[in-house]
């Protein structure tokens, strides 16, 4: 009898079942790499030195992408660069403040401005003292404008370094000089690695305590580092092929180590396994490949779907973002497939003295392996409601705030206080207001007379503290006036300004004066992307959730174990969502407040989706191996639990630390990043992985296996397990 709850089960593990030999197409794999696993070793080494001297010559070209045809701030840019415009080149501001006054330091500024003007990459140079506008009311603070000869991704950094050196020349005697712009943000030091540096050694440290030994610990870490060496010179390679922005490589280190240490884990402590079985290295080394490889091999299939499920997205910078992070994933599963098998073939014999030493002394104390998490399980299984009533709602209110998330991106507000870029970005707030930081360029297709008209009703909306005149294109087709709100860029008043200028003011204006208004600029085109993201959000999820069901219903042939994966995997999505909003937007912890990058939900969302497959994966498959075998749902799920338990932790364990590391760096879309990424791991291996799922299969009971049989007949048969496995 298998009682669906309420039954107090022995927790001792069941006899084992002998091993019958088999092959499959990763044992076949796994027999090539050890056999010929000098080969292996040197084939990686010379990809890794191939790709690392190609990307080394052919240097990066990485460029940021974010129009989105058809919105008002793209068609706005458009019609700017047809009709031509004294305001179309990027530019740097290079900002004074004198308490005593800016027009005292007249004679030293203008000899800086003028040698600014003759360096490279320099098209033009507006001086403070010829526009009345440039200077604050009370005198003490003023910008000059540089003019850049190009974008400001097309300037090269050395360039805007000499720029940021001369303008700094100048400080002396109370003069406070800072730079600001895009091209001063790029050009930026942006700190040493040490978020990635923290990463791997919190991934050495917990590969040891679970290890025990210093060569165990070291195989799926050099695995991983390998297959991200190979991954980031790649990318640089396909950055002159397809649009890769430039916050791209951070992202792939990220999850490279991430994804690499934790495929690279799985397939290991399945050879561990099986050395404690008694098996031989070479054998251990193909039944692990044969077994936890097929994980591996569904799990990355699973996140490489679930990436180029934002290529269909069509967001630009984004499309290649997804490129890069599924070529990171590709990589990372292909180098545990190959060069971690020629890893234990080359270091088995000396792993195999560790762990039957290691499983003596066990022996010896009487411990048993996987009690503790045998015992968790069956505490589960006798009040499986109360304890998934309580994760659920524990993780909906962890949620709840994901509902007023606001997106949008990072500007020099949110830079370090140290970075130039910042203290310019101060500075000119507190010398011409908030909002003078993010200006709102409205377009007007019309006379100069339109432009007039049109602005002078622009200055009275709501929200606007001041418009400049309209500025005549080149060609006088358009005219150009620059909005300033009232507000911060990133504050949500902005955005409602945005909103109100382009649903009620403009399209009241364009039936007065028969003129067509657009309004654009960089605020602007940030919150297009955002409702953007936001409106095709549902459709990506639906494809991505789709495509990820059918996969596990093939697998498992049962209808509610994709199901129930779907539910569980969005649950734990929506609680690292939640948590970033939290931190990010409503300051917890003393962050300061600010929109979440507005890329970053779906891409979150695409990696922790296939990321909790594997782990979905790698416990249900062990599960329905013992149902399989037994046909005793409540012992399945324990004995599913407690041979996975430990691993599933330590993988997650060094996710979130390397994840989690990323909260070290100055970068604050990294910080959301890795925030979201460690929340969303954390909640899944923990929460969901130790207590949900046993408890929503000790309730499905026999009912979580159930296919309709007219579906059972057309669904092709996949094994991910086969039952000689243990």
């Amino acid at each position: 009898m298998s009682p669906t709850r309420g039954t107090a089960a022995s927790i001792a593990p069941p006899p084992p079942t002998p091993h019958r030999p088999r092959g499959g197409r990763f044992g076949a794999l796994a027999d090539w790499a050890q056999r010929h696993r000098w080969a292996a070793l040197l084939l990686w080494v010379a990809v890794l030195a191939a790709v690392t001297l190609g990307s080394g010559a052919a240097g990066s070209a990485y460029k940021n992408d974010f129009s989105l045809p058809g919105t008002d701030s793209q068609a706005a840019t458009d019609l700017f660069r047809e009709h031509g415009s004294a305001q179309a080149g990027d530019s740097v501001e290079i900002v004074l403040k004198d308490s005593q006054g800016i027009d005292g330091r007249k004679a030293a500024v203008e000899r800086m401005l003028a040698e600014v003007k003759g360096l490279a990459g320099v098209a033009d140079v507006r001086s403070p003292y010829t526009e009345a506008s440039a200077v604050s009311k009370d005198g003490t603070i003023g910008y000059a404008t540089v003019t850049l000869d190009g974008k400001a991704e097309a300037v090269p950094k050395e360039d805007v370094t000499a720029i940021i050196d001369t303008a700094k020349g100048v400080e002396a005697g109370g003069l406070q000089v800072e730079l600001g712009g895009d091209a001063v943000r790029g050009a930026e030091d942006k700190g040493s690695p040490t978020a990635e540096l923290a990463g791997i050694l919190a991934a050495v440290i917990i590969l040891g305590l679970l290890f025990g030994s210093v060569v165990a610990a070291a195989v799926p870490l050099i695995t991983a580092l390998f297959a991200v060496g190979a991954a980031i010179g790649l990318i640089v390679l396909a950055s002159h092929v397809f649009t890769i922005a430039d916050f791209t490589p951070p992202i792939t280190t990220l999850v490279g180590l991430g994804v690499g240490v934790d495929y690279a884990l799985l397939i290991f402590y399945r050879f561990r396994h099986e050395l404690t079985d008694g098996v031989e290295p070479a054998e251990a080394g193909r039944k692990a490949l044969d077994a936890a490889g097929r994980t591996v091999f569904f799990a990355g299939c699973t996140v490489i779907i679930a990436l180029l499920g934002l290529v269909a997205l069509g967001l630009g910078s984004l499309q290649g973002v997804a490129l890069a992070l599924a070529l990171t994933v590709l990589t990372t599963m292909a180098a545990s497939l190959v060069l971690l098998p020629a890893l234990l073939a080359l270091f088995g014999r000396r792993i195999q003295r560790h762990v039957l030493k290691h499983a003596a002394r066990s022996t010896a104390k009487g411990k048993v392996e996987g009690r503790r998490w045998r015992a968790l399980a069956a505490a589960v299984q006798r009040r499986p409601l109360p304890a998934l009533l309580v994760a659920v709602l524990a993780l909906l209110a962890l949620s709840a705030p994901a509902l007023s998330m606001r997106l949008g991106f990072a500007d020099a507000g949110n830079d370090p206080r140290t970075t130039t870029s910042r203290q310019a970005y101060d500075l000119l707030a507190e010398g011409f207001g908030p909002g003078f930081n993010g200006p709102l360029i409205v377009l007007v297709q019309g006379d100069e007379a339109a432009g007039q008209g049109v602005r002078s009703e622009l200055a009275k909306a709501e929200g606007v503290a001041t418009a400049s005149p309209a500025m005549p294109s080149e060609d006088g087709a358009l005219s150009t006036v620059f909005i300033y709100p009232k507000s911060a860029p990133q504050d949500e008043g902005t955005t409602d300004l945005v909103h109100h200028l382009r649903d009620d003011v403009a399209p009241r204006l364009e039936r007065d004066t028969g003129a067509e208004i657009l309004v654009g600029g960089s605020v602007a085109a940030s919150q297009d992307f955002a409702d953007t993201v936001a409106q095709r959000l549902p459709l990506f999820v639906a494809v991505v959730v789709g495509m990820s069901s059918l996969l596990l219903m093939l697998v498992f042939r049962s209808v509610w174990i994709p199901v129930k994966a779907a539910l569980l995997n969005l649950l734990s999505i929506s609680a690292a969502l939640g948590a970033m909003t939290l931190v990010f937007q409503y300051g917890w912890f003393g962050v300061q407040q600010g929109p979440i990058e507005a890329f970053l939900p779906v891409l979150i969302f695409a990696i922790v989706f296939g990321l909790s497959m594997d782990y979905e994966v790698f416990l249900v498959s062990r599960i329905h191996e013992e149902w399989e075998r037994t046909k005793d749902h409540s012992l399945a799920v324990r004995e599913g639990l407690a041979t996975t338990g430990k691993v599933i932790t330590a993988a997650g364990a060094i996710m979130i630390v390397v994840f989690g590391a990323f909260m070290l760096s100055p970068d604050r879309m990294l910080q959301q990043f890795g925030l979201g990424l460690a929340v969303a791991i954390l909640v899944d291996a923990l929460v969901i992985r130790c207590l949900i799922v046993p408890a929503v299969m000790q309730l499905l009971g026999k009912r979580a296996w159930w296919l309709p049989a007219p579906l059972a007949r057309r669904l092709p048969k996949v094994a991910l397990e086969h039952p000689a496995d243990s």
